[in-house]
């Protein structure tokens, strides 16, 4: 119940000062109520003028306050109008861009998820795609022993489908790598820190709180000038999704590039392929058992102020999708001027005392 509460919006005025204009409605309230009781002693003193000029029989008496009661709620809803009222709610965030980042490194060649751990993280992309609305660019990033952006961001499902197909299990993992050109596609103004990153594994410096590192190509400043724009989570216009397994040898490491991202507020979500203990993978005469690392995938998911799944089989992508698609967008509080809504109410009760007004006694008053 108090969590239910906490949901409703929370009313304010940008003019309060003139809500005094609701005396009005009180003087005009009591001389209604005064002139009412003047006439039904007038028709106890005088029987012969109880149904002069009211047009209605005894039982319909109550009627005749349905259209004043209407006219005085009307005015009372332009009064709050007239002070700009305005509510707190709860808004849905409006994701942007989603740009997907595929593991391609020789382990996910296993089959502890079948059909395999790359055909099951392609076809949990797939299905991640189909369901974002029309409006949101995918992107997808390709990831093995180094990272390159093998789809831009496109409004183009069929595109961006074609290009996760193409993608083949190579060798070596560099997962940092991945996040990297992942977050520089989302937020293009980071590319000097994540150069620095790839380079010397140098931590770059956290931003200024000045709005400038949650913009983008996804839909510019999302608080600017708010110590919002850098807290991890906060940048609502895109976010990175990981489908790997978790091991990673080369490059600067996965941690240091969710750093980054959520020092620019990007929430990276993670979808573990595989399971913990792992299979005995063979391949061009060496064999090694390849075991899925949630340990890096949930420590990313966390630094980022995202969440981590577990995807074990093919057959449970659609459960996986719900739970991530889910999360891809988040509710924020936001202030609302909702003084159109005030005035259309004002205006339809106006017009529903005057409507009844005419058809019950022939005149609009």
């Amino acid at each position: 119940m108090i969590d239910a509460m906490s949901r409703l919006p929370v009313f304010s005025f940008l003019w309060p000062d003139m809500l005094w204009l609701l005396a009005i409605v009180l003087m005009l309230t009591a001389g209604y109520v005064w002139l009412d009781a003047r006439r039904r002693r007038a028709a106890v003193h005088y029987p012969a003028l109880k149904s002069v000029g009211l047009g209605i029989r005894g039982g319909a008496n109550w009627r005749r306050h349905v259209s004043p009661a209407l006219t005085l709620l009307a005015l009372t809803a332009l009064i709050f109008a007239i002070a700009r009222p305005q509510a707190v709610m709860m808004l849905p965030s409006r994701i942007e861009t989603v740009i997907l980042v595929i593991d391609l490194s020789g382990s996910m060649r296993a089959q502890d998820v079948q059909p395999s751990r790359i055909r099951a993280a392609q076809q949990a992309a797939k299905v991640l795609l189909d369901a974002q609305p029309a409006g949101v660019n995918v992107g997808v990033v390709a990831m093995a022993g180094t990272a390159a952006l093998a789809q831009i961001p496109s409004r183009r499902k069929e595109d961006v489908a074609t290009a996760i197909d193409r993608l083949q299990p190579q060798g070596g993992t560099a997962l940092g790598n991945g996040l990297l050109i992942a977050l520089t596609t989302l937020l293009p103004q980071v590319g000097n820190d994540a150069e620095r990153l790839m380079n010397d594994d140098t931590p770059p410096k956290k931003p200024e709180a000045s709005g400038k590192s949650a913009g983008g190509v996804a839909g510019g400043l999302d608080a600017a000038g708010s110590e919002d724009s850098v807290t991890p989570g906060s940048y609502a216009s895109g976010v990175i999704v990981l489908f790997s397994d978790g091991e990673n040898n080369a490059g600067p490491g996965a941690m240091q590039a969710a750093q980054l991202a959520a020092t620019h507020g990007v929430r990276i979500y993670t979808v573990g392929v595989g399971t913990p203990e792992g299979v005995v993978l063979s391949a061009d005469g060496w064999s090694s058992r390849v075991k899925l690392d949630e340990k890096v995938l949930k420590q990313v998911a966390d630094a980022t102020g995202a969440e981590y799944f577990r995807l074990e089989d093919a057959t449970r992508l659609t459960k996986v999708y719900r739970a991530l698609n889910a999360r891809l967008a988040f509710d924020k509080r936001d202030q609302v001027e909702i003084t159109a809504l005030f005035a259309a109410l004002g205006a339809l009760l106006a017009t529903c005392a005057g409507l009844l007004s005419l058809w019950w006694f022939g005149r609009v008053v």
